[in-house]
C-alpha cells in the first residue's frame, strides 16, 4: 500500500463519528483550562498556563479545523501535530494535570499522521503522558531518572505497539476495499459482456432462422423442379402426342394412360413435398416411433418391406435434430422409391454415446458417388438437401453405394 493518510480512505460512517471526535480537543482545553487557576502556585503561571491552552486551541482551529482539505496532505498535518505536540510538551512540564489532554495528542497522532511517522508520533506523545505521571518522582538520582523512563516506556510500548496493528489494520482495510472495487468492476464488466453476447445470440439466431428459410427454399425449389416441373412436362408432351393419334385408338389410350400416370405420380411427389413442411409425425411422439410410422407408411405406399431398427437408449433430442433426421428418413426413402427399384429396405436408429445416428440400407441398384451427378438421370436434390439439413445441426452425412449392389446412407449428429 502506497503511504496514504489516514483519513485518505475512511467511510461516510467514518467521517460523521469524526466529526464529532475533532470537539474532544477544544472540550479537554477548556475543562483543564478552567480548573488550571486552582492548581497554579502564581497568577503569573496561570496565565502561562491560560495562554498556552488559547494558543493550542487557536493552533488547532486554523490548521485543523478550518482546513478540512489539508488533513490528506502529509506536510502540512506534520507541521501541526508538531506545533500541538511542542504546546502539550510545554503545559505538561509547567502543569502536569495537563497529562489528561495527551488523549487528544495520541488523537491527533494516529489521525493525521502517516506511516511510518506516526509510530515516532505516538512515542512522542507517550513521553508527554509518562512526564506528566512521573512528576512527584525526582530526577536528582539515577533511581528517579529510571523510574521516570519506565513510566514513558510502559506508555511508549503499548501505544507503539497498538499503532502498528492500526497501520496493519488499515492495510488491510484498503486491500480489501479495492478487491471490492475490482470485482465491482469486473462485474460491471461481466454484465456488459453478458449483454453485449446475449445481442449477438439474437443476432445469430436471427441469421440461422433466415439461413433456414433460405436452405428449406432451395430445398422446396429443387423438389418442385426434380419432380413437379419434370411430371408437368411430361405431362404436356403425353397429352400433345395424344392429340396428334387422335385417329389411332390404341395409339391415343396409351398417350392417355402415361399422362394420367404422371399425373398421379406428380400428385403424391407435391402432396410429399407439402407433408414435409409439416413435421407432423414428430407431434406426440419419440424420433423411433416417428421414423416406425413413416417407413409403416411407405412399405404400404410402395410394396416395398422395411425393417426398422432401434439401438441403444432413447433420450430426448432438440427439436432440429429430430426433425433433420426424421426428414433425412424420408428423403432417403423417396430416393429408394423413385431410383433404387429396391426390394427390401432398412432403416437403424442409434443412440450412441456421443451422437446418434440413422442409416438407410437399400438392395436397389445403386450408383457410382464418384460418376455423373443423379440429376443427369431424373433427379438430383435430395442428397444435396439431406447433407444440407444434416449438416445444418453440426452433423455429417456419409453415401456408400455400387452399381447393383444397393446404397447405405449414415447420417450422424451430436447428442
Amino acid at each position: 500500500m502506497r503511504n496514504a493518510m489516514p483519513l485518505e480512505n475512511i467511510t461516510p460512517n467514518e467521517a460523521r463519528w469524526f466529526r464529532y471526535a475533532n470537539l474532544a480537543p477544544y472540550g479537554l482545553l477548556v475543562i483543564l483550562a478552567a480548573v488550571s487557576p486552582s492548581l497554579t502556585d502564581s497568577p503569573a503561571e496561570t496565565l502561562l498556563v491560560l495562554g498556552l491552552c488559547l494558543l493550542a486551541a487557536v493552533w488547532v482551529l486554523c490548521l485543523y479545523t478550518l482546513r478540512p482539505a489539508a488533513r490528506v496532505r502529509p506536510v502540512p498535518m506534520v507541521v501541526f501535530f508538531l506545533g500541538f505536540l511542542a504546546i502539550l510538551l510545554a503545559l505538561v512540564v509547567i502543569a502536569p494535570w495537563f497529562g489528561f489532554l495527551t488523549p487528544a495528542g495520541y488523537y491527533f497522532a494516529f489521525g493525521v499522521l502517516p506511516w511510518p511517522w506516526r509510530i515516532p508520533g505516538v512515542a512522542a506523545v507517550a513521553v508527554a503522558a509518562g512526564t506528566a505521571q512521573a512528576s512527584g518522582i525526582s530526577i536528582d538520582g539515577p533511581s528517579g531518572i529510571a523510574w521516570h523512563v519506565a513510566i514513558i516506556l510502559v506508555n511508549a510500548a503499548p501505544m507503539c505497539a497498538f499503532a502498528y496493528v492500526d497501520w496493519h489494520s488499515d492495510v488491510e482495510r484498503v486491500e480489501r476495499r479495492r478487491a471490492m472495487a475490482d470485482l465491482s468492476e469486473a462485474n460491471r464488466r461481466l454484465e456488459a459482456t453478458l449483454a453485449e453476447n446475449a445481442g449477438l445470440h439474437e443476432r445469430l439466431l436471427a441469421q440461422a432462422r433466415e439461413t433456414a428459410v433460405h436452405d428449406e427454399r432451395q430445398r422446396m425449389a429443387g423438389e418442385i423442379h426434380d419432380t413437379l416441373a419434370q411430371g408437368l412436362t411430361g405431362i404436356v408432351t403425353q397429352l400433345q402426342a395424344a392429340e396428334q393419334a387422335a385417329g389411332e385408338p390404341d395409339r391415343w389410350r396409351r398417350h392417355l394412360s402415361a399422362a394420367t400416370d404422371l399425373a398421379r405420380e406428380s400428385l403424391r411427389e407435391a402432396r410429399r413435398s407439402v407433408h414435409a413442411l409439416r413435421p407432423e409425425p414428430l407431434r406426440g411422439a419419440r424420433l423411433a416411433e416417428a421414423l416406425a410410422g413413416v417407413a409403416d407408411q411407405w412399405s404400404v405406399r410402395h410394396g416395398i418391406p422395411v425393417e426398422v431398427t432401434t439401438t441403444g437408449t432413447q433420450r430426448p433430442m432438440p427439436p432440429d435434430v429430430e426433425l433433420a433426421l426424421l426428414r433425412t428418413a424420408q428423403e432417403a426413402l423417396a430416393n429408394v422409391a423413385a431410383h433404387a427399384g429396391a426390394g427390401r429396405v432398412g432403416l437403424t436408429l442409434s443412440y450412441l454415446d456421443g451422437e446418434v445416428a440413422l442409416d438407410v440400407r437399400d438392395d436397389g441398384c445403386g450408383f457410382d458417388p464418384a460418376g455423373p451427378p443423379a440429376s443427369a438421370k431424373g433427379g438430383g436434390y435430395g442428397l444435396v438437401a439431406m447433407r444440407q439439413r444434416i449438416e445444418g445441426v453440426s452433423g455429417t452425412l456419409q453415401v456408400e453405394s455400387e452399381p447393383r449392389v444397393g446404397t447405405a446412407i449414415s447420417a450422424a449428429v451430436p447428442a
